[in-house]
Parts: structure tokens; sequence; C-alpha cells
């Protein structure tokens, strides 16, 4: 049964059963048999398990909701409940202005639900007014919406309003602390969260969590860490935080050594946990290590890949060279995106199978997917790759004309590879000048290389006059057109490009490669190969 002054919820054992959404239409064709809107308790009840009970039915409960006539304040609370947690939020705010029309009374429970979305949304006007109708209402004084208002203020409204909110009564409430903390760490003001956290009467996992999250976002996980070892329940978001923060600051190999920590005390991984090891594998390019997070990413799943799992494999068996696996996950793909499209596309263009890149480009325009800029530069390195330069033309303009995505500095580096490659550096030289944004220091280095590989000096001369204004540190463009001048037989230049690379005290790095042996990734310096001081480096 259910309370529309509490917004709480009963089920009968027979919606206790309906635990997937092919149970839930199976109950709904049986409403709709005996008179869809002439059971509101049974409307209620379908609403809430397509909301809030089975995940990933929201779209469906919508669907059911346009087809009540008279829905209560029950039934919209649910559905901008659900709306406000799904991956459309902005959903939640459309219901609950549609009530406001239809001069439908909101509650307490109103307020909480829709300004939660305004904070996931960083609705800040919005979330404003709905602040406004709490007073009217006279809510202000709820200990639920106060404390919603708080956490919208804090995270993206007044920090001073927020601030004013938490007096008195709020002081209290542990859920207040952590909403306050929580803004603070979210907008970056670690030593305030710091100092809300260390004042906290009581602190709950949420406000562990809070700060453990907002100094790995920041980068300190010296600071994350020292507060993971203190907290005294750790729950799979605190083992997130962490392993996440280590992949943002690089520390790959931490990161995994973080998830069989985890593994080892018996936490449960969820997608936010694989979705990190996968970043981890595909920066570290360990495709051994890869293989064995998507056999456990299989096993969390019954075999079903979602879109964002399918998205992040394709993109870490592209980087670690196994484009063939990154293959066989797309095609086991039931529903793809956008974004799927374009990490194969761009996954195939970077391991040269230009024409199977381009294919895929095709095949994407015939099913009516609508490409990204993402997708745009994955086909012009393909095409850049193939050498097919007017096919590249052609990929540019319809980029602009049909699609209406101005290019950005990569599309542009792509072009100028493109022609640089295929020898036409005239044409490369006077399209970064017809650019319509600044070209960067990039662009100049590519017509640089260009330049070398078809042993033009003078426009090689040029480009790195252009460079050089932009960055004079860089002994890679120095050498570049050193070589240039070599491959010429112009030695009295090459000996003036050194002594200006001495002159300027610019060293040129040792080059590197990376090998594995014994599971363990080593540098070995080809050229510096003496060890520095405990550096750690092999003997080679």
């Amino acid at each position: 049964m259910y309370r529309n002054r509490t917004n709480r919820h009963r089920s009968s054992r027979l919606w206790k059963k309906c635990t997937n959404l092919r149970t839930l239409k199976q109950i709904q064709a049986l409403v709709t048999i005996n008179g869809f809107n002439s059971d509101s308790s049974a409307l209620r009840e379908l609403i809430y398990s397509g909301s809030v009970v089975i995940p990933g039915a929201i779209n469906y409960a919508h669907k059911m909701f346009v087809k009540i006539t008279e829905p209560d304040t029950f039934m919209y609370n649910t559905i901008i409940r659900g709306s406000a947690q799904s991956q459309n939020p902005l959903d939640a705010v459309f219901l609950y202005t549609q009530m406001e029309k239809c001069s439908i009374k909101p509650n307490k429970f109103t307020f909480s639900f829709v300004l939660k979305a305004c904070t996931r949304l960083l609705y800040r006007n919005m979330g404003f007014c709905v602040h406004g109708k709490v007073v009217k209402y006279g809510f202000e004084f709820n200990r639920f919406v106060r404390n919603s208002l708080i956490y919208f203020h804090a995270n993206c409204g007044d920090l001073n309003t927020a601030s004013v909110l938490f007096d008195g009564d709020a002081k209290m409430d542990v859920v207040a602390w952590s909403s306050l903390t929580a803004g603070y760490a979210r907008r970056g003001e670690l030593s305030i969260a710091r100092s809300l956290f260390d004042e906290m009467p009581v602190r709950d996992l949420v406000s562990w969590n809070v700060m453990i999250t907002g100094y790995a976002k920041k980068g300190e996980m010296e600071k994350a860490n020292e507060l993971f070892n203190e907290v005294p329940k750790r729950d799979v978001v605190s083992w997130n935080a962490m392993i996440s923060g280590y992949v943002l600051c690089g520390m790959n190999k931490q990161a995994l050594e973080m998830f069989e920590e985890m593994r080892s005390v018996g936490e449960r991984p969820d997608d936010v946990t694989m979705l990190s090891l996968l970043t981890a594998c595909a920066d570290l390019g360990d495709l051994e290590v890869g293989k064995k997070v998507h056999c456990t990413l299989l096993d969390m799943t019954s075999g079903v890949t979602k879109v964002l799992h399918g998205n992040a494999l394709i993109d870490m068996y592209a980087k670690c060279g196994s484009i063939e696996r990154a293959i066989e996950v797309f095609l086991g793909m039931r529903d793809r995106d956008v974004s799927t499209w374009s990490t194969l596309i761009g996954g195939l263009a970077f391991h040269g199978f230009a024409e199977e890149s381009i294919a895929m480009f095709r095949e994407m325009q015939r099913l009516k997917v609508r490409p990204t800029e993402i997708t745009f530069v994955g086909v012009l390195v393909a095409c850049s790759h193939a050498g097919k330069v007017e096919e590249g033309k052609k990929y540019f303009k319809l980029m602009k004309d049909e699609y209406n995505i101005e290019p950005n500095i990569r599309h542009y580096g792509c072009m100028v590879d493109l022609l640089g490659r295929a020898g036409l550096l005239d044409e490369a030289f006077e399209f970064i000048d017809n650019m319509d944004i600044e070209p960067n220091a990039i662009i100049w280095r590519t017509l640089l290389g260009a330049c070398r590989v078809h042993g033009d000096v003078e426009l090689g001369r040029l480009a790195n006059k252009r460079l050089l204004n932009m960055r004079k540190d860089e002994s890679g463009d120095y050498v570049l057109l050193s070589n240039i001048y070599a491959s010429q037989g112009e030695w009295n230049r090459v000996e003036k490009v050194r002594k200006l690379m001495d002159d300027s005290e610019i060293k040129k790095q040792p080059g590197c490669s990376q090998i594995e042996a014994d599971d363990k990734a080593f540098l070995q310096y080809l050229f510096n190969l003496k060890p520095k001081p405990n550096s750690g480096n092999l003997d080679t």
C-alpha cells in the first residue's frame, strides 16, 4: 500500500516478485486488460517498480507514466526520484515543471528528489527557483529538504547559503555535515572540507569517502591513503576512490595492486572499479592483465557486455596492440553508442587498418549513427595513413557542412599530417596559414617532420622559425631541422643548429624503449646506458 503523505512503499507479495523488466511488462499487460487507469494502486506499483526497483527500467516507466490520465503526487515523486538517479536527470526537472503546470501540490519528497537532479546537472538557477518554492510551501525547516538544499548549494549553488542553512539543528545531523563537507571537497576547497571533517561530532562512511575522493581527485594520494587506512569500515566506494585516484595520477601499477588487495578482503568490485582497471591496463599497455580484467568483468555480468564496459574494453585492447580482440568485443556487443563506433574507428586507424576504419565509418553512416568530433579524428588519421588525400578533404568538409562540427586543433593537425605525408608541403603550409584557429606547436612540428621526410629545406626552415617563436626548449625541434640540413649535405647549417642548442643549453633526451621481463616492465635506455645512482635502472 502507498501513502501519499509519506511516499513510503509497502509491496504486496505479487509486486515483490516483480524484479525484472519482463515481469513488469507482463503485469502491465494484465493491468491494461482490466482497464489501465481504473486501479490507481496498481499504477503506483507499476511506476515504483519501473522507476526504483528494476535497474535500467526507467525509460519503460516513462512510457507507462504518460498513459496515466491523472497521476497523483506519489506517482510524480516516484518517477522524479527514478529520473534524478538515472543517466538523464534532466527528465526529473521536466517532470517537476509538468507537475507544477498540472497544479499538483509537491511535498517534501518532491523537493528532495528534484534538488538532487539540479545538483547532478549543476543547474544553479533552477536550484535557486526550487529553493524559492521550498520556502513558499513551508518546507525549509524539514530535515530532509534542508539537507538536500545544503547539498545543492554546497555543490553548485551558493556556499554562503549552504553555511547559513547549516546552523542550529543541522549541526546535530550527520547528513548535513556530510553534505557541506562534500560540497567544499567537490569544489576543490579541501582545506575547508578537512576542517569540517575534523570537527564532525560523528563521521559516517559517506563523509570518509567524500574526503578520500576529494584528495584522490586532486592527486594528493598520500593524504587519501592516510584516510583510507584510518576509515573504520570501507565499502566499494572507498576502494574505487583509491583505485581511480591512482589511475588519474598515472600510478597504474598501484591501482592494480589496490584491486588485488580489495579482492583479498572480499570486497566485490562494481562497474566503476572495472572501468578504472581497464583504463589502467590501457595506459600501461598490459595486455595480459587486461585479459584477466576482461574475464573478471564477464563473470560479474554473466557474459553480457554493457555499453560502457564494451567501449572501455575496445579502447584497452586497441591501446594494448590487440585490435583483433577489440573487434571481437565490438561484434559481441548487443547495444552500441557513438563512442563504441568512434573508439573502434580510431583503434583501427592507429593500427594501420585504414581501409577497415573508413569502412566502419561508412557503416556507421548507413545505420544513421551521428558521428562526433572524436569520430572524425579517427577517420582523418585513417585517410592520412592510407594516403587518401582527396577522401580526407571530403570528410573534413563533411564534418563542417553536414554535421556542423567545428574543426578543433586535432582535426587541423590530422589534415596537416595528411598533406605532409603526401608530399603536398606548400599546400600544407597554406592550409595552416588559413586555419580558423591559431596553430599550435604540434601543427608546426608536424609540418617540420614532413619537410624532413621530403627533404624540403626552405619550408622546413620557415616551419622551424614559427615553431621556435612558440617554444625554444624542445630538443626534437632543433634535431629535426638539423636532420633536414644534413640530408641535403648543408653541414654548416647543421653546425649552426647544434651551436644554437648548446648556447641555449638544450639537451637531447636519450631515447628509450619499454620491454617486459619476469612480468615487470623496465625502461632500457638505448643511448645513455649508464644508470644513475639510486635510479633502479638495470645495467645493460
